[in-house]
């Protein structure tokens, strides 16, 4: 006898914080159970056979209410009960999320003449994600690039790169970007509040984050897909260089558009591959 539930999100992962609230014909409460780690809830408390009302609130979902009809054999299954995120947004199930540099992507594009675009990209970066797991928004962000791995496709391009006039990567090796929070800025995005950390520079940096799905890998593990875009002021970072070409345009432009595609893994490592 007792109630049975199965709390999940719409992509089917576990709400291990989720409440379940049973009242009675008269709106009194009767049980009230929290989900375990599985998202599973099973309460023994006896209940009279009738109609009642259960309720489902977790932090960050839009609650659910349904009705459930208790029979004389005293069990109330309410099978499975699936919450959507306040404001329609899915993210990932809590826990550590580690970010796989071999299917991701830090990629930085600068406008060149005035008139076409210079794509670069970091080849040597890692990082880690952790879901909150009772308040999205208090989620957190960790990812340290190597400076000196700028890759143009140009060598004498990157050399410059790496040298005193921007990125400095004698006296900067590394550029660390930290977030502590997000908040939801539509119904399928987020933006990440953080701190960049880049040519001796802190600056707070806001990313436009997507989250695109999960899935399994041929590891044996789950990753979870996001695609984040900013733009940054190369004078904010204290790299001033410039060259003025013919009629006044400058060589390099002063925007940088930053494209991330990332792939994490669920947990505190990469699998051995």
């Amino acid at each position: 006898m007792g109630l049975t539930a199965r709390i999940r999100t719409r992509d089917g992962w576990a709400v291990s914080h989720a409440v379940v609230t049973v009242t009675d014909a008269t709106g009194a409460q009767v049980v009230r159970a929290e989900a375990d780690a599985e998202g599973t809830v099973h309460d023994t408390t006896a209940l009279a056979p009738g109609a009642y009302t259960v309720i489902v609130t977790a932090v960050g979902y839009a609650p659910v209410a349904a009705g459930a009809i208790v029979t004389a054999s005293g069990r109330a299954e309410v099978g499975t009960v699936t919450l959507a995120r306040q404001g329609g947004t899915e993210l990932p199930p809590p826990g550590t999320w580690t970010i796989d540099p071999a299917h991701s992507s830090v990629g930085a594009v600068a406008q060149h003449l005035g008139i076409s675009s210079v794509h670069g990209r970091f080849t040597d970066f890692s990082g880690r994600i952790e879901i909150a797991p009772d308040e999205v928004a208090k989620s957190r962000v960790e990812a340290v690039i190597s400076a000196a791995s700028i890759d143009t496709g140009n060598g004498m391009r990157d050399g410059h790169l790496k040298s005193p006039d921007f990125l400095d990567v004698e006296t900067y090796p590394e550029i660390t970007y930290r977030a502590g929070g997000l908040t939801p800025a539509g119904p399928d995005r987020w933006t990440v509040h953080g701190e960049l950390t880049m040519h001796g520079v802190v600056r707070p940096v806001d990313l436009d984050l997507a989250y695109l799905g999960t899935g399994s890998d041929p590891w044996g593990g789950t990753r979870a897909a996001f695609r984040a875009t900013t733009e940054l002021h190369r004078e904010d970072f204290a790299m001033n260089y410039n060259q003025v070409v013919q009629a006044g345009i400058a060589a390099i432009g002063t925007t940088l558009k930053v494209e991330l595609d990332i792939q994490a893994v669920q947990g505190d490592s990469l699998p051995a591959v």
